[in-house]
């Protein structure tokens, strides 16, 4: 645990790390495995079309060691999301999730995303598609409505098409998407966040899975909502500082996290980094998603300097990352004497 104090206990719930462009790829997947083994990890968005006539191993290729982890599509046209999905299981993950939920104007122009939620027919063909094309679950993550959208009336017709269509399980993202007027990063901070909407959007549909997604720092700010919903999703707070998924497993498992100290897990990654750079790819592809793993500790700041500097170099390898943790280490000693 990362505190004395331990959270209360969320067995048989599900927790989630959020899908992030540019972010949770399988280098970001694969560490974050170092830290929980019950967690499920998505992929970043990809898009249906691209997955049909792009490069199938590189959009879609993963790790053994990152299962659970689910495949997140964007799209709006349900014969390309069927088709995806089924390339999708091909591969071995383990759900396929709709994007109903990103604002961005790149997006939109492709017209999927979160301006679907004025088209819950449409998602829910969408849906029906997926869903029939394959054998392993198909979700979808949302938003609680869209610009003027009466959050109430929206989200329950929203949800009620989609699960009439079969949709068992929502990832509620609790605020509102401006589709028009905000950047995305502004939408995940300016519309306020409505929690109590997704609670009264459970306690009318007591038999869908629900969790909650948006705006939560921290596994133990998000408990106490599971005690109406079944999960919980983290974004960027876990990428950040992603030490704080070292909770996760004893609190929604009971069992005892992979690793005891930070030391060890940027020693599980070794193996994996040495197999990487063998190949030829270069180091920083997995040692980006690493500088936040000594967030707000003694030798943090040498820890990402080490890192970031480093890892850029020819040939770089394993050695860049126990060359940090001895840096690290130094700092520690520094300080305790």
């Amino acid at each position: 645990m990362t505190n004395n104090t331990p959270p209360p206990v969320a067995r048989g719930k599900v927790f989630a790390v959020a899908p992030m462009m540019d972010w949770t790829d399988r280098h970001c997947r694969v560490f974050h495995r170092a830290l929980t083994r019950s967690a499920v990890l998505y992929t970043e968005m990809v898009t249906a079309q691209a997955i049909i006539h792009g490069n199938r191993e590189k959009l879609l290729g993963f790790d053994a060691a990152e299962h659970p982890v689910a495949l997140q599509l964007g799209g709006s046209n349900p014969l390309h999301l069927a088709q995806a999905s089924r390339i999708g299981e091909t591969f071995g993950y383990d759900e396929i999730n709709l994007n109903v939920g990103c604002p961005s104007d790149r997006v939109q122009g492709g017209h999927f995303g979160a301006c679907l939620m004025a088209e819950p027919k449409l998602v829910a063909d969408c849906f029906s598609a997926m869903q029939t094309a394959v054998k392993i679950p198909v979700t979808i993550k949302c938003r609680i409505g869209i610009d003027d959208q009466d959050e109430e009336a929206a989200l329950d017709a929203f949800v009620g098409a989609v699960a009439a269509a079969g949709c068992k399980t929502f990832i509620i993202h609790a605020r509102k998407a401006w589709l028009h007027g905000l950047s995305p990063k502004e939408n995940r901070e300016v519309p306020p966040l409505k929690y109590d909407r997704v609670l009264r959007l459970k306690a009318a549909n007591p038999l869908l899975h629900i969790s909650l997604n948006g705006g939560l720092e921290t596994l133990r700010s998000g408990l106490p909502y599971l005690e109406q919903l079944d999960g919980m999703m983290l974004g960027r707070a876990a990428y950040h500082n992603p030490w704080i998924l070292i909770d996760v497993d004893p609190t929604f498992a009971g069992v005892d996290a992979p690793v005891s100290t930070r030391r060890e897990a940027a020693l599980a990654m070794l193996p994996y980094v040495e197999k990487h750079c063998a190949s030829g790819a270069p180091l920083h592809h997995i040692t980006r998603h690493m500088l936040g793993l000594y967030h707000a500790q003694a030798g943090g700041r040498l820890w990402r300097q080490v890192l970031t500097i480093d890892s850029h170099k020819p040939g770089a390898g394993p050695e860049v990352i126990l060359r940090a943790l001895q840096v690290v280490d130094e700092q520690a000693a520094k300080i305790a004497a």
